[in-house]
């Protein structure tokens, strides 16, 4: 988030809350002439000048959900009471309520700007709520942030977001709750996001808390870049452009399992070749459902970082691998090579490695300990044939001692903060704390003695 463009920019999709006609237009205005105004009885409804429904008119407000932004509450919904993952709950949303490629873009705007920008907007929403934030219905809270991103960050006309975010709350909280909704963003909307943050900022001189504020981050991560680009020799003032790239949307990045995926259909649809890997595209967005291809699995969303790092495990020649390793153990002729992907949860690596074992005849193991990730991991790879890749429940600590020296590559991609891919997942930097650092070093090493116990003597390439 920045003092000029939001969180993410203030997205062109969000134009389709202009005033007119559609669920998503402007506010509801009384018949003209003055028999419009008067009931069964004849009296009249409304002395005096036009009156604006979405400010004075409670029984005429918008009584339904927008289905993009319902999609968006349901998101911010289920990353706040579910601990999912945004990127994969979005997805299913959007299909689920049949939208188009518009609202689409609208509801992605709107579920990855509210939850990126959600320590701002609360920190706004704390100077317009009479009570402690915790103390409100976390729906309430949710509905308020998507209010909020609309209002402050997004091309939406003001009249519009009020009542289309009042009107979902009469859907799916309550018209008791809708008022209070009503209430809270009218105050939100009486400043544009940079008065506010002027506002949030006055008299502070700690300038990590005004970088959280202005660019949507916790604290301890602001203070944890500086001293990191200080530590690689880079200026600390260099920290703004740091925060700000964080919360520029993402390119959405496509890739074809390997001798099962095409990415015809997704360049006929307007994504552009990928410069970086090959069999990769780059995509505007959008519902990346429709495509068939997407939905058969064999065109995954995988982002570049993870399809090199796939790519390079299944391209050392494991005839020259001991030039570093130490004796070569490489298979023999006939001789079925075995991968295991450790930590394979949620599962894009492991459908590319599971294609690219298939390709070369050899199989996989994708140990996940989490059961409901497990099972993220089974459907990623259900369109690798079945007979090229297992999946293993388990903790990957064990699988060193339990299966010794059994594979020929191993790929561990050990838990971590997520602090590197903050602008893909922005629910992730609101989740973390100091104390996961600390905690996930002890979990790593053991996971990498694991991976080195589990290879074949003379296989390990480090990268």
């Amino acid at each position: 988030m920045t003092g000029s463009g939001g969180t993410g920019g203030r997205s062109s999709a969000g134009g389709r809350g202009g005033a007119g006609g559609g669920p998503a237009g402007g506010r509801g205005t009384a018949g003209a002439g003055d028999a419009s105004r008067r009931n069964a009885k004849g009296r009249e409804r409304n002395r005096g000048p036009q009156r604006n429904y979405t400010d004075q008119a409670p029984s005429q407000r918008t009584r339904r959900a927008d289905p993009a932004r319902l999609v968006a509450f349901e998101v911010l919904r289920a990353v706040a009471a579910e601990d999912a993952y945004a990127n994969l709950v979005l997805p299913a949303r959007i299909r689920h309520h049949h939208l188009d490629k518009r609202d689409a873009g609208f509801a992605t705007e709107l579920s990855y700007g509210a939850l990126r920008g959600q320590g701002t907007y609360d920190a706004i929403l704390a100077r317009c709520v009479d009570r402690p934030l915790p103390q409100l219905d976390p729906a309430i809270l949710d509905a308020l942030r998507i209010g909020a991103h609309q209002l402050l960050a997004m091309r939406v006309p003001a009249h519009a977001a009020l009542d289309q975010t009042v009107g979902l709350a009469r859907a799916v909280i309550g018209a008791g709750p809708s008022a209070l909704i009503n209430a809270v963003l009218r105050k939100v909307a009486a400043r544009s996001l940079d008065e506010w943050l002027d506002v949030l900022v006055e008299g502070e001189t700690d300038a990590t808390k005004v970088a959280a504020l202005r660019y949507a981050h916790p604290e301890w991560i602001v203070r944890a870049m500086r001293q990191s680009l200080v530590a690689h020799g880079r200026p600390a003032a260099e920290i703004d452009e740091l925060l700000e790239a964080d919360n520029d949307a993402p390119v959405v990045n496509l890739v074809a399992l390997p001798g099962l995926g095409s990415l015809d259909e997704a360049l006929e649809n307007g994504a552009a070749p990928g410069e970086l890997v090959e069999g990769s595209a780059l995509s505007s967005g959008g519902d990346l459902g429709r495509l068939a291809s997407v939905r058969a699995g064999t065109t995954r969303v995988q982002d570049v970082g993870s399809r090199l790092v796939a790519r390079a495990l299944a391209a050392v020649d494991l005839g020259t691998a001991g030039q570093v390793g130490g004796t070569v153990s490489a298979p023999s002729a006939g001789d079925t090579e075995a991968w295991l992907d450790l930590c394979a949860g949620p599962g894009g690596k492991a459908a590319l490695l599971g294609a690219l074992a298939h390709q070369r005849g050899a199989t996989l193991l994708a140990n996940e300990p989490a059961p409901h990730r497990a099972r993220l991991v089974s459907q990623a790879l259900s369109a690798v044939p079945h007979d090229s890749w297992q999946v293993r429940t388990g903790d990957g600590r064990d699988v060193g001692a339990e299966q010794p020296e059994r594979y020929t590559r191993v790929l561990v991609d050990v838990p971590c903060t997520g602090l590197g891919a903050l602008r893909r997942r922005p629910e992730s930097r609101w989740r973390r704390s100091p104390k996961d650092i600390a905690d996930l070093g002890p979990l790593q090493r053991e996971l990498l003695a694991s991976a080195l116990a589990a290879v074949r003597p003379g296989e390990w390439w480090p990268m």
